[in-house]
């Protein structure tokens, strides 16, 4: 599956997102800080509470939207996260490339996270699919990820989780 390069991104914020632990604030704190490539440079990193609450919800918002199971569940769930967006998108070449950012360089850490995530994720799943979306089948797992083989049959978040799951599965075979 191909998508552009600064949406594949932003929907690779959204997952990591989706997949972070956000105890607030300490949580949410060190996720603004490991991903500061996304914020315009002096965007203050450091959210009140309040602020920092809204970063999870974002986050289980991008879960809910990879856990629905059906296309009305998707648009619901998608819509709710996007509601929280407020895209002002400009055109920038400050990385040498022409490309789109979502939020005003001027906005808030929370407003940039929130609307790079939701206009990311909406992208892929109205381009590719909704079903492109999906969280972990391995047992204790259940980070979200983002389909992108040639026939949409990923069922893992890694090759981790992929391959342990077969060799349980073949040693519980053997058992037998």
């Amino acid at each position: 599956m191909n998508y552009d390069t600064y949406g594949s991104s932003a929907v690779e914020l959204a997952i990591d997102l989706a997949n972070a632990e956000l105890d607030p604030p300490a949580g949410v704190e060190t996720f603004l800080t490991s991903h500061g490539e996304w914020f315009t440079a002096g965007t203050t990193l450091k959210l009140s509470d309040r602020d920092a609450a809204s970063v999870a919800r974002t986050s289980a918002l991008v879960r809910d939207v990879a856990l629905a199971e059906t296309q009305d569940d998707v648009l619901t769930r998608l819509n709710e996260l996007l509601t929280l967006a407020r895209p002002r998108p400009y055109a920038t070449d400050h990385d040498g490339e022409l490309h789109l950012h979502y939020a005003r360089p001027d906005a808030s850490a929370l407003e940039q996270l929130t609307t790079t995530v939701a206009m990311g994720l909406s992208q892929v799943v109205v381009q590719h699919g909704w079903e492109r979306l999906g969280v972990c089948s391995a047992e204790g797992c259940d980070n979200v990820y983002v389909d992108t083989s040639r026939n949409a049959s990923r069922r893992y978040c890694s090759n981790t989780c992929a391959s342990r799951s077969t060799v349980a599965a073949y040693r519980a075979r053997q058992k037998t």
